[in-house]
């Protein structure tokens, strides 16, 4: 079984960063037994969660910080995606699918929903004004299969 383990990365909200952040913790997670699917799917996720803050936390501004960091314990991924912007006025409302708030950018209103399909659990924490911490977890198949 893994042993316990954790990183951390913080970084402008910038567009571009959106790729740093899932070629970061895809090669943190990529030490387990994790197969491509489930890489696929987290990669997926970080990008939908770092994108979120981007776009809708910061308004495209780069002087907002993203901050992720992502522990592995005895197979289990969990991941934190935070910024210190806007907030989430209506939660429920921004996790139906189809929501979005950016229409004008063609945004598709559906990355809550990409991100609960692929991953266990979805939390999300926000304050008007303060930011909004997104929490993911996801228990790899090979500690499913252990755990049988």
């Amino acid at each position: 079984m893994a042993q316990r383990n954790f990183m951390s990365v913080s970084f402008a909200a910038l567009s571009q960063n959106e790729a740093f952040a899932r070629v970061a913790v895809a090669s943190f997670i990529s030490q387990l037994d994790i197969t491509m699917d489930e890489l696929e799917e987290i990669k997926t996720v970080i990008s939908e969660a770092v994108t979120n803050a981007i776009i809708h936390g910061y308004d495209e501004n780069p002087e907002g910080v993203v901050h992720i960091s992502v522990q592995i314990d005895e197979g289990t991924i969990d991941i934190v995606v935070e910024d210190k912007g806007k907030g989430i006025e209506d939660v429920e409302q921004a996790m139906q699918p189809l929501y979005t708030t950016k229409p004008e950018l063609e945004r598709s209103g559906m990355g809550f929903t990409i991100m609960e399909n692929f991953m266990d659990s979805l939390e999300v924490a926000t304050s008007v004004g303060k930011g909004t911490t997104v929490r993911l977890t996801k228990r790899l198949s090979f500690a499913k299969a252990l755990q049988n």
